[in-house]
């Protein structure tokens, strides 16, 4: 699989709007009823990436603990289904339900927002504000699978620190990397 790193983007873009299938629950979901009173993490994952794994116990740790001071998750599946089956529905559901995610995993079937929201990889990891501007874009921390380094979130984290106390956006963001999105 080629490493995929994440675009660069403008601070201060806002969050494109969507209706996606939450494949926990069989409804459909909307950002405006899924985003968080202080701010929104908006993860672009899938079921196979060795990436997305990797981490998969530090996003459940980062949402648990910062839901409670308002800011909510939202994880999305924008792989196409047909050459990567491993990635439907069925198994989204099944893989939420048997991790436990505390977030939505809503199945981005046509891709489309995927394109809206520039994502190339997974995991692709974003932060907006209360007002669903975008203040952080960028890898959840240095941990890497197979370099020994410990995942922890650290970077998301302070990034979600700074938001929640008023202070400015990370200066130094660095890309997310991972599987390339499995487009049509």
């Amino acid at each position: 699989m080629a490493l995929t790193e994440s675009n660069a983007f403008q601070k201060g873009t806002k969050a494109a709007n969507f209706s996606l299938l939450n494949v926990v629950n069989d409804s459909i979901e909307t950002l405006e009823n899924l985003k968080g009173e202080k701010g929104t993490v908006i993860l672009f994952i899938c079921n196979h990436c060795p990436y997305v794994i990797h981490i998969n116990k530090t996003l459940i740790a980062l949402a648990n603990k910062n839901q409670k001071s308002g800011i909510n998750f939202i994880a999305i599946s924008s792989n196409n289904v047909e050459k990567y089956p491993l990635d439907s529905p069925e198994l989204m559901k099944k893989q939420a339900l048997e991790l436990g995610y505390p977030f939505p995993y809503l199945y981005d079937e046509s891709q489309e927002v995927a394109k809206a929201y520039d994502a190339t990889c997974t995991p692709d990891i974003f932060l907006y504000d209360a007002d669903l501007s975008e203040v952080y874009h960028g890898r959840l921390d240095a941990s890497r699978p197979g370099n020994e380094l410990p995942s922890t979130g650290e970077e998301l984290q302070k990034a979600i620190d700074n938001l929640i106390a008023g202070q400015a956006p990370l200066s130094k963001q660095l890309p997310s990397m991972g599987c390339g999105i499995k487009w049509k």
